[in-house]
Order: structure tokens, then C-alpha cells, then sequence
């Protein structure tokens, strides 16, 4: 398996593949960056249909996680693991035990978090054979909550911030009342995500490949269910991408009727040319990695002395960057993928205190 002739790699520092015979683990880790300090992102356990998308994904997100830090303002760089396996059926202590030796071995150079397929206690475990982990002390919620260190809340909510603003400039309403709102994914954030949307009266349209979430959704927050296959192509207002990744592709962006595209999940655009197909469309996509920055926030400030507070307030400067991202691509006529890359780039190389 090519690593530097791979078509995501794009001068990551260090990939290391990971196996541990006697649990079966088989994980990559890829560190992508450390200019503005060390890569943060999160431990995704996937059954990934080969190891070939494993290694996809991993460099593509851990490329994202530096852009997003970035992005966000935080003294972080970006990395991401990737553990092969069915959540459900392969994951067992010992296996997660091993994975936490192996992110000992990076050094101080790589830190997990919590992803798809893993939980607070999942890191947990890694926790006792590793310090390179975190979002797993307990502590006080952006809503002034007790929190076990899930950074769920913090996501959803700074994706519900960046909904909303996306939804102010491109459909000129601050009101929400009544917004059509298509949720693909309604796991941890997405669900979360829905709650907030609910209670701005939004009208909601859900999917989810598990079918007890969907169930919830729609008998909690009135939701409306519908299949996998028509989500992305439904009569509303937004699309909010809350599940995996490069949903946003030649088959599924001509069916698109929505407005704005605006939700948590990680690499929406399966390659960089669809963002120029959606503005082409005049559907405006809210950068992925912009939006969903709100769990790194919150991790960044449980490493340096979490305040509740702070982290809600520098989550909402969410908006602050998507307006200029927005503004700086209608001036220029170019897509808002392309212009938020350029906007972090400009600021991974550039010290904090320049910004």
C-alpha cells in the first residue's frame, strides 16, 4: 500500500499502521501537522470495507483536523486515527487497551478523542496506558451541565450556530420557525443537533443507518423519518450531513433542491471540484470543518483549564469566520471550500498571536 503517491496524502508528517496480533487490532494513525502545536482528532473504529478506505479516510480527516484547529483559532495541529473493525462486534478492552500502548508510542506528537464507533469510556481504557487522549474528564457542559468530557454537546452546538448563520446569508431569516430542515445522521451530534433545531421550530427530516435513532428523533422531536436514499434529495430549506463522509459527489449534487448545505460530518465533498459544483447550483455549503470545530474547542480548553463559558463564546466566533468565508467568496466569485482552505493555510503558518 503506496503511502506518498496516495492521492489524499498531502505532506503528512508521520503515518504509522498499527497491529496487535493477539487482539486483532489493525489502526492507522496519521499526523498531518504540528506547526501550530500537537495534532488533536479524534479515534474513528470503522468496519471499513478495506484497508485501502481506511487509509483514505484517515489522511483526508487527519488533513482536516489540522485545517479546522486552524480554523478555529486553537495553538493545535491535526491528526486522526482509524481502528479497523465493527464497532458492535470487534471492540473488546483488550483491543482498545492496545491501541492506547500504540498512541503511547507517538510521543506527545498525537492526541485522541473521541470519534464515530468510540465513547468516553472507550478512551477511558486507552486513558490507563496512555496520557495522549483526551475529552474524558468530567466537568461542567457549554450548558452549564455536569459532563462526562463527551465533546457531542460542544459539536452540535457550534453546528447549530453555523447552520443558522449560513441559513441568515444565504436565505436572509434569523427565524428558524418553520425551516425544512434534512438531517442525514442522527447519532450523537446529529441528534443533538435536531434538538436545538426543534426547539428553534424547525421542521425536521431525519435518517440514520441505525433505526432506534431515527425512531427517536421522530417520537421526541415530532420528526419526520425518511430512507437513506431520498434524504439529500427532499423539498427543503437546509441538508444537514451528520454521518460519514463524501455525500456531496456527481450522483447525489444534481438531485439536490436545498439552498444551503450545512452539517457536522467530516469531508462532505468526496473531491474538491464539487465544491465548485454546488456554488455552480447556487447551493451554498458551509465548510464542514468550520462548522463542527465545536468539539475541538471544547477539547482544547479541558487541556488548558476548562471554563464552560469561555468555550461557549469562542464556539459562537464560529459565525464570525463563516461570514467572512462567505463574503470573501461571493467578492471573489469561488467556492466557500476553497476560500475557507485558503483562510486556514494562511493561518497554520502564522503564529497565534499574529491573527
Amino acid at each position: 500500500m503506496s503511502v506518498f503517491s496516495h492521492a489524499e496524502f498531502d505532506n503528512h508528517e508521520q503515518v504509522v499502521f498499527c497491529h496487535d496480533e493477539i487482539t486483532g487490532l489493525k489502526a492507522i494513525i496519521a499526523i498531518h501537522n504540528t506547526n501550530r502545536g500537537p495534532a488533536l482528532g479524534g479515534c474513528r473504529m470503522w468496519h471499513y470495507v478495506s484497508d485501502e478506505e481506511a487509509l483514505n479516510d484517515v489522511l483526508r480527516l487527519s488533513k482536516g483536523m489540522t485545517y479546522k484547529s486552524a480554523l478555529a483559532n486553537l495553538d493545535l495541529g491535526g491528526g486522526k486515527s482509524v481502528i479497523i473493525g465493527d464497532p458492535r462486534q470487534h471492540k473488546t478492552p483488550e483491543l482498545l487497551a492496545a491501541m492506547g500502548r500504540f498512541l503511547e508510542h507517538t510521543g506527545n506528537r498525537y492526541i485522541a478523542a473521541e470519534d464515530s464507533g468510540t465513547s468516553v469510556p472507550d478512551l477511558q481504557v486507552m486513558a490507563q496506558h496512555t496520557d495522549n487522549v483526551a475529552g474524558i474528564t468530567e466537568r461542567t457542559g457549554i450548558d452549564g451541565l455536569p459532563c462526562n468530557g463527551d465533546p457531542s454537546p460542544a459539536t452540535a452546538y457550534g453546528t447549530f450556530i453555523g447552520l443558522k448563520t449560513a441559513v441568515q446569508y444565504q436565505l436572509d431569516r434569523t427565524d428558524l420557525k418553520g425551516l425544512k430542515v434534512a438531517i442525514q445522521g442522527v447519532g450523537n451530534v446529529g441528534y443533538r443537533l435536531a434538538e436545538h433545531l426543534h426547539q428553534a421550530g424547525a421542521q425536521l427530516f431525519v435518517t440514520d443507518i441505525h433505526q432506534q435513532q431515527v425512531d427517536l428523533a421522530v417520537r421526541t422531536l415530532g420528526a419526520t423519518a425518511v430512507s437513506q436514499n431520498e434524504i439529500l434529495s427532499l423539498d427543503v430549506d437546509v441538508i444537514a450531513p451528520c454521518a460519514l463522509g463524501a455525500v456531496l459527489n456527481d450522483e447525489s449534487i444534481p438531485l439536490i433542491k436545498a439552498k444551503v448545505i450545512a452539517g457536522a460530518a467530516n469531508n462532505q465533498l468526496a473531491s474538491q471540484r464539487h465544491d465548485l459544483m454546488l456554488r455552480e447550483r447556487g447551493i451554498l455549503y458551509a465548510p464542514d470543518y468550520v462548522l463542527n470545530a465545536g468539539g475541538i474547542i471544547d477539547i482544547f480548553y479541558e487541556r488548558i483549564g476548562h471554563q464552560h463559558t469561555q468555550v461557549r463564546a469562542h464556539i459562537e466566533t464560529i459565525a464570525d469566520t463563516l461570514c467572512e468565508i462567505f463574503r470573501r467568496a461571493d467578492a471573489q466569485d469561488r467556492p466557500t471550500g476553497e476560500i475557507a482552505n485558503e483562510l486556514a493555510e494562511e493561518r497554520i503558518n502564522q503564529p497565534r498571536a499574529a491573527q
